[in-house]
């Protein structure tokens, strides 16, 4: 059973820019709710009981959004409005849920997922990546299923644009499992066109085993000079380590532009 998550929120989210000039971009509204709580109900519509927020004291503004509890109070007292009230108690949920560590230097997703690696208690654990939500169906919760079957760690996986395969981490195949999952031979962090083994990219959901602890803490910086999950992912399927890469059947939209942004309320707004 998996029951912790872990979120990694530290990034600056420069491609916002200006939105976030001030503002953190997990808080920014898609379709009227922030675009971080999309993730955490899909979580608990999951059944996680336990999410891990890796943030910066840059981003202290995602921890005053669900400890702004003062604030809530004395509206409510003044005003009694009940959808204040409905989400003041949504808020004070979610928060029961929610652990927060900090990773105050951006070295990268690998770095940020070491962090958490005294809160941990599983052999396996979930990430998911706010940037990016699938919609229509819950790929974690089948995620999950399919890891409860295969007792392995699995990936999110679709087909992109070849010319765009260096914005993602790739896969290549070893051979399929069937039309929606397939084991993975290997994977590489954000390779050129000519050298991609493939235009299968890794999407923003994990579930990983504990053992990619200890490839972290030994994991020297990669593209960009960050420290990758992918590099270390790629090291524990060398040493024999089962992935599994899973082609999830919801839509994919993209929030971590601003054209992908505005048109993820678009398509939220539709369903």
């Amino acid at each position: 059973m998996i029951r912790q998550a872990i979120i990694p929120l530290a990034g600056l989210g420069t491609r916002l820019l200006p939105l976030t000039s001030v503002y953190a971009k997990e808080l920014l509204p898609i379709n009227g709710k922030i675009g971080l709580e999309y993730i955490i109900d899909e979580c608990i519509d999951a059944g996680v009981k336990d999410i891990i927020f890796i943030i910066s004291k840059k981003k202290e503004i995602i921890k005053k959004y669900f400890y702004n509890d003062k604030f809530y109070q004395r509206i409510i007292k003044k005003k009694k409005d009940l959808r204040i009230i409905k989400e003041y108690k949504k808020i004070k949920k979610y928060k029961k849920l929610i652990k927060f560590v900090y990773q105050n230097s951006p070295k990268g997703t690998g770095d940020a997922v070491l962090k958490t690696k005294n809160l941990i208690k599983d052999k396996y654990f979930l990430m998911l990546l706010p940037d990016d939500l699938i919609i229509k169906r819950n790929c974690t919760k089948d995620m999950i299923l399919l890891h409860n079957k295969k007792k392995c760690s699995i990936m999110a996986s679709m087909k992109v644009n070849k010319k765009t395969v260096n914005r993602w981490g790739i896969y290549s195949k070893k051979k399929n499992i069937n039309k929606n999952n397939f084991i993975i031979n290997d994977v590489v962090e954000k390779p050129n066109a000519a050298s991609a083994p493939s235009n299968n990219a890794i999407i923003g959901r994990y579930i990983l085993t504990k053992k990619i602890f200890k490839k972290l803490q030994n994991q020297k910086k990669g593209k960009g000079g960050e420290i990758h999950i992918t590099d270390s992912i790629r090291q524990l399927i060398q040493d024999g380590e089962k992935f599994i890469g899973h082609n999830f059947k919801g839509k994919y939209l993209d929030c971590g532009t601003l054209k992908g942004y505005l048109k993820s309320s678009l398509e939220i707004s539709k369903i």
